[in-house]
């Protein structure tokens, strides 16, 4: 992990991320697959409606809680 903190994935926006949006496409992902946007609070809302109109959204997550999965899921991994 580096030293910056995560950034909305809003266009243009430079605020932090708190939220994550797990996605994925599925004309071209397996099920299972998911991407990541992250959001800060004010662009949730519009990044979330984005994907659900066109089917992608699949989650909607804490970005701290989002980061304790990952973290889990390395410690049992490894």
């Amino acid at each position: 992990m580096n030293d910056e903190s995560p950034i909305c994935s809003a266009k243009g926006c430079r605020a932090a991320a708190v939220w994550v949006l797990a996605w994925n496409n599925p004309k071209i992902h397996t099920p299972e697959r998911r991407k990541t946007w992250l959001a800060c609070e004010e662009h949730r809302e519009h990044l979330s409606q984005f994907l659900g109109v066109r089917s992608m959204l699949k989650d909607v997550v804490p970005l701290a809680d989002w980061e304790a999965r990952a973290a889990e899921r390395s410690a049992t991994d490894g």
